[in-house]
């Protein structure tokens, strides 16, 4: 996924004939954000192509162009999205940077205008939280207009992503070796300077993540547990510098090896948001008695990496076991804010 200037775009690929199907002012409008040197995320394909499209815009007042009007807020409005289905989880890399953009922006709520022959997008949407809040008329026919609140928490980690409910739930930190890291947590990559989750972009960058390992009490997670990502140290400076904490997730479950009734089963759930390949899959599932399959969300990169010498010094956490151990409600409270992670994405 790369962000580039409508002026940089070819408005004539075959990408956008629905679009200026569905929309007769598509192209005026294009020009129009072209001249102003506005820009837009786009992804493209493993030949060049144009395979996804999303425009985004801040919005302040109310929305009196829909039924039932919306009262004032500020929003992030999905001015336009298109994906191109790959099996590849485009859309689900593209609702992903709506919601680093609703958060960057501490928007209210983020709201998108879609007709109703478009249900696999609107399946898409609805599965991270939005609902059908209203609907839209004009010329070009009638659209439902779907509304994520960013202001409240359903208790359900898929739906609420990428809030995280931190009162009443468990937090542990997860150590992941770097060479697994940078595929699994693109936006999360090592650098000591503020890092920017709206410019940051990754082709790699997918919600869910899965990640398999060895390490002993792993097992003990369960769904809603808060995790904390630890990298460890790449051997091109001391450990204490070079081993930190990036990210934060959310398990939406554990599973062992007895979890699958056979080897196919276990790769079949492992391959779907898994970065290793099926032959390190059989060996690891035929080798290793105690595998344990973390499947989690991929909810915020820290703006700033906290390394091994600022847990330890700083804020008091040197555990006895640095592969997995648990956090308590303050060193977590205190990691969040040493890493400068955005305060609305926290519902307490």
């Amino acid at each position: 996924m790369e962000i580039k200037a409508f002026s940089e775009i070819n408005l004539d690929d075959l990408f956008f004939d629905s679009l200026k199907e569905s929309y007769a002012e598509f192209s005026d409008w294009f020009g129009r954000k072209a001249a102003e040197g506005a820009t837009v995320y786009v992804q493209y394909d493993m030949k060049g192509n144009i395979a996804g499209f999303l425009y985004l815009k801040i919005e302040n007042g109310s929305l009196d162009d829909i039924e039932p009007v919306r009262p004032n807020k500020k929003r992030l409005k999905v001015g336009t999205f298109k994906v191109n289905p790959h099996g590849t989880r485009f859309g689900e890399r593209f609702v992903k940077k709506i919601m680093d953009k609703a958060i960057v922006e501490d928007v209210d709520e983020a709201y998108v205008t879609v007709f109703n022959e478009h249900d696999a997008l609107i399946g898409l949407l609805e599965r991270y939280g939005f609902v059908s809040a209203g609907i839209k008329t004009t010329d070009n026919g009638t659209e439902q207009v779907l509304v994520k609140n960013m202001r409240t928490f359903s208790d359900d980690v898929i739906l609420d992503y990428p809030l995280i409910q931190s009162n009443n739930r468990r937090k542990f930190a997860l150590s992941i070796y770097p060479e697994y890291h940078t595929k699994l947590f693109p936006d999360s990559i090592l650098r000591n300077e503020n890092y920017n989750l709206i410019e940051d972009i990754s082709h790699t960058n997918s919600i869910h993540k899965i990640y398999i390992c060895f390490m002993r009490d792993v097992n003990l997670l369960r769904a809603r547990d808060i995790i904390a990502i630890y990298r460890t140290k790449d051997n091109l400076g001391p450990a204490h510098y070079r081993s930190v904490i990036t990210s934060i997730c959310v398990v939406e479950e554990v599973k062992t090896k007895n979890d699958f009734a056979n080897i196919n089963e276990f790769i079949q759930y492992a391959n779907a948001y898994s970065i290793f390949d099926r032959e390190d899959l059989i060996k690891w599932f035929n080798q290793q008695r105690n595998l344990t399959v973390i499947k989690m969300t991929y909810n915020i990169a820290l703006n700033r990496r906290i390394t091994k010498q600022i847990l330890m010094d700083e804020l008091g956490i040197n555990p006895e076991y640095w592969g997995f151990f648990r956090l308590t409600d303050e060193q977590f409270n205190r990691l969040l804010a040493r890493g400068q992670v955005y305060e609305n994405i926290i519902i307490n």
